[in-house]
């Protein structure tokens, strides 16, 4: 077992820092549908972290947890050593934890580069009069929040299309555009739902190059919900597996791949 205050060492050489998030024994309700049910888990900081399971297993739910969306009526979520209390999604944004949405949640009508400047929102301080006039301290705002967004338009590869409205854009630069919005914001925990979701071989490769490439270079702690095992196996860290709202595996790819309820779960059908 790892200890909780220390991190680990990967295979491939990389240090994992300690906890950055926890989730205890959360129990998450709809009406008298259970769909999580007393769930614990991790995330360490540097890590990428896989959240796995069947259709209907409860993952966008505990997604959402995390997020902030919904509130669950048991447990305790805990970021950085602090107990987080209710807090709505835009306050959990200001923690610094940004995401993805399993169907592409982009402003269609408006260019890449806009709908990646939103997600600069958080680090905008001056008032909607002095963005208007464009004067002093919003001028200098809006020079440095371009300049974070064009770095990452850069790092992205999509310079090419920046002043391409999304509505033209084929699904899956749709969804690199989506995850260069939620890399704008800077976060210190990223949390992509199905990031791969409906993409052909080429467009799975490019994402998964720059899901590492984002976890190597700017270090950041991601946590992701993935269907493709394959992805999953090669790009995570470790992984935990959710059947029917519970936690049925947690471990490294190799200890979850062992794992004969995982095994089963997958092998049977799926339950929406």
């Amino acid at each position: 077992m790892l200890d909780a205050s220390e991190g680990y060492t990967t295979e491939d050489g990389r240090k994992i820092g300690g906890v950055v998030m926890e989730m205890k024994n959360i129990t998450l309700r709809f009406g008298g549908v259970v769909a999580i049910k007393e769930i614990s888990f991790d995330i360490r900081e540097g890590e990428i972290r896989a959240i796995i399971g069947p259709n209907g297993a409860g993952k966008s739910s505990m997604l959402n947890v995390i997020s902030g969306f919904y509130l669950p009526q048991e447990g305790e979520v805990w970021f950085r050593g602090e107990r987080r209390p209710q807090m709505k999604p835009f306050e959990v944004a200001r923690q610094g934890i940004a995401r993805t949405f399993q169907n592409i949640a982009l402003f269609e009508g408006m260019s890449v580069l806009d709908n990646v400047m939103t997600g600069r929102l958080n680090h905008m301080k001056s008032g909607l009069f002095a963005q208007a006039l464009w004067k002093g301290r919003a001028e200098a705002e809006e020079s440095a929040n371009r300049k974070v967004v064009e770095n990452v338009i850069d790092f992205l590869e999509i310079q090419h299309i920046r002043k391409t409205p999304v509505s033209r854009l084929p699904y899956g630069l749709k969804k690199r555009v989506e995850l260069a919005r939620a890399l704008a914001a800077q976060p210190k925990l990223l949390l992509l739902d199905e990031p791969m979701a409906g993409m052909n071989v080429e467009e799975k490769e490019d994402m998964s190059r720059f899901i590492l490439d984002v976890n190597d270079e700017f270090g950041t702690t991601i946590a992701l919900i993935e269907h493709d095992m394959g992805v999953v196996m090669d790009l995570s860290d470790r992984v935990v597996v959710m059947d029917y709202g519970r936690k049925i595996g947690d471990g490294t790819p190799d200890e979850v791949r062992g794992n004969q309820e995982v095994i089963d779960a997958y092998l049977g059908v799926s339950h929406d």
